[in-house]
């Protein structure tokens, strides 16, 4: 076995740090909406959806800088252009700009899924490297956004 230096097999670890690196892609998308939902939100939901969205891209940009410290760990450099970011993620960008709120968080909902499915894939190739760190790390931003979907989800009233 050739062992990293927090004794992890490199030959999975490669994988292990694609996969972070697509959902760090992915996640700086997200961010991005989300401050663009925050900034561009208007009428009877501007006050709930406002603090809202706020403490969501927050925690999107704690995620973000965990992600990167995570890859940094595990030997590797984080993808750190707009470019990569924007070639590399499945979730793409939108206008937010005049966008209805209920529409916002559709979107925003849409992110999630992505966020948790990409999450789900990095779940399983950790499992299989014993990389446990980053596999306790990954639940905890996969729990964060199921309890989120639900929670918006209900404020547009969606099963």
């Amino acid at each position: 076995m050739n062992a990293n230096e927090i004794s992890l097999d490199e030959g999975q670890v490669k994988p292990v740090v694609d996969h972070l690196n697509d959902l760090l892609a992915n996640y700086h998308i997200h961010y991005q909406k989300l401050r663009g939902c925050h900034w561009n939100v208007k009428g009877k939901s501007f006050f709930t959806l406002h603090v809202k969205f706020e403490e969501l891209y927050n925690q999107a940009l704690l995620t973000i800088d965990e992600l990167a410290e995570r890859i940094l760990t595990l030997g590797k450099p984080p993808i750190s252009t707009f470019e990569d970011y924007i070639k590399t993620a499945k979730i793409k960008e939108e206008n937010t700009i005049g966008m209805e709120d209920v529409i916002m968080v559709k979107a925003l909902i849409n992110d999630m899924a992505t966020l948790i499915e990409l999450e789900r894939d990095i779940l399983d190739i950790t499992a299989n490297a014993g990389d446990d760190g980053t596999n306790d790390m990954v639940n905890r931003f996969m729990q964060f956004k199921e309890k989120n979907t639900w929670m918006l989800r209900s404020f547009i009233n969606e099963d």
